[in-house]
């Protein structure tokens, strides 16, 4: 049997960026006997197919057709999202002052800014070069500690002890890359793509670059007996390592009436407001391609299908925080081992409701897992998820799950190993 934990540790780690994430799902589906599909041709889809498709590098979408019509067996789906939030990297990136080069950077999504000072950072994401037939994406990872956010030491801080960290995101963050007179990012660029034997292009060709820092420091178990996981990005990995190890381990023998699949955005940590993210159109026009690609298929196929299908959103819940355990609602306080989250606002942001709520009660009931539930304090503004967005777009009914996390949006996050294995099987039930 897999170990899950490992094997969620080594997905994080060759994910340094949502385009290397969903590469490195794609690499996973080929190998469970998932075939992709372009957007630009014609699907032709029987019961059983097993496909996926991409847009925009950084999100995905698979599924299995299942042994009905899907305007009868409708979908049974998992949602997550690829992106981070991180320190990405401006157009034009050169900097320098003071006899340093630098890397002008601009805060991505809701970030902890002062957990990226101090760290061996290195760049990542896609590079787009002159190819044979117009422009080329090629994905880039340096893979190695080529940035730093230096702190400010306190001898020339010492107010910090009584009035706190205070960091301008336009002046503080800015990474130092190398002493003056070194290698501009293009050539360094340049150097790295023909180091890697990706493509031999001089610096003055490269046509865009879409990049950001992470932290070289890999994932890790820890704990006295190995009950926490120490990763980046573990917001949202986790629950796309859960969603494609879901699917994955489901039989194709049993083929069940529904279609199952997933759905892994990019942009949820700024909004979801793009042509790739879930405001955007993908997954409705996915979904009603699927239905008028099953040969048989019928009239009003994709409404049909909505009203019998459901969306599982999976992203982590806030664990309760031992030091600040009054930021959180009395009696809804997830522990970090104790099982997957139901995330629940009255005010819609998140999805659950009664209904999709004991759809799930009832699959961790079925696994022999107690769910924990969350709701923030009346006095705290709630985080939002892709399942609201995701329901008022397509009309699915909606849960909102995650597993809980400590940490959320630092540079490197925490989250509990016994967790891993009950929320992939869950999932699994729901698939199946």
């Amino acid at each position: 049997m897999i170990d899950l934990v490992a094997d969620l540790l080594a997905y994080i780690d060759r994910s340094p960026s949502p385009y290397h994430a969903v590469a490195e799902t794609e690499r996973r589906l080929r190998g469970a006997g998932f075939g992709q599909l372009e957007e630009r041709s014609v699907w032709d889809l029987t019961p059983g197919s097993k496909s996926f498709v991409v847009r925009g590098d950084g999100s995905l979408i698979a599924f299995q057709v299942g042994s009905s019509m899907p305007a009868k067996g409708g979908f049974r789906l998992v949602g997550a999202h690829t992106d981070s939030p991180n320190l990405r990297l401006k157009p034009l990136p050169d900097v320098g002052a003071h006899g340093y080069n630098q890397i002008a950077v601009e805060p991505y999504g809701g970030v902890l800014l002062h957990t990226w000072l101090d760290r061996d950072l290195s760049l990542a994401g896609r590079v787009t070069i002159p190819g044979p037939d117009g422009p080329q994406v090629v994905l880039l990872d340096f893979a190695r500690p080529l940035l730093r956010v230096p702190n400010l030491a306190i001898h020339l801080n010492r107010e910090i002890r009584e009035q706190g960290l205070k960091l301008n995101a336009q002046n503080h963050l800015v990474p130092v890359a190398g002493l003056e007179g070194g290698p501009k990012l293009r050539e360094l660029i340049a150097t790295e793509l023909r180091a890697q034997e990706i493509a031999d292009t001089a610096p003055e060709t490269i046509l865009g670059i879409d990049l950001m820092a992470y932290d070289t420091q890999p994932a890790s178990v820890s704990g006295a007996r190995g009950e926490f996981i120490h990763s980046a990005r573990l917001d949202n990995l986790a629950s796309c390592h859960a969603a494609v190890s879901a699917l994955i381990a489901c039989e194709d023998g049993d083929l069940p009436p529904h279609t199952r699949g997933i759905v892994l955005y990019d942009h949820e940590e700024v909004g979801s407001r793009s042509a790739t993210g879930a405001a955007g159109p993908f997954l409705a026009e996915t979904l009603e391609r699927v239905v008028a690609g099953v040969k048989g298929g019928e009239p009003q196929g994709l409404a049909r299908a909505m009203a019998n299908s459901l969306l599982i959103s999976a992203d982590m819940a806030h664990a309760v925080h031992p030091n600040y355990s009054d930021k959180h609602e009395k009696g809804h306080r997830p522990v970090i081992g104790k099982g997957p989250v139901i995330k629940i606002n009255n005010n819609q942001a998140y999805a659950t409701d009664a209904v999709t709520s004991g759809v799930f009660v009832s699959l961790c009931e079925e696994e022999g897992v107690e769910p924990q539930y969350f709701v923030s304090r009346s006095d705290l503004a709630c985080g939002s998820t892709i399942g609201p967005i995701t329901a008022s777009k397509l009309g699915i009914r909606t849960v909102d799950v995650g597993n809980p996390m400590l940490s959320m949006h630092s540079c490197r996050e925490m989250a509990g190993t016994a967790d891993v294995q009950p929320m992939v099987d869950v999932l699994t039930a729901f698939f199946s």
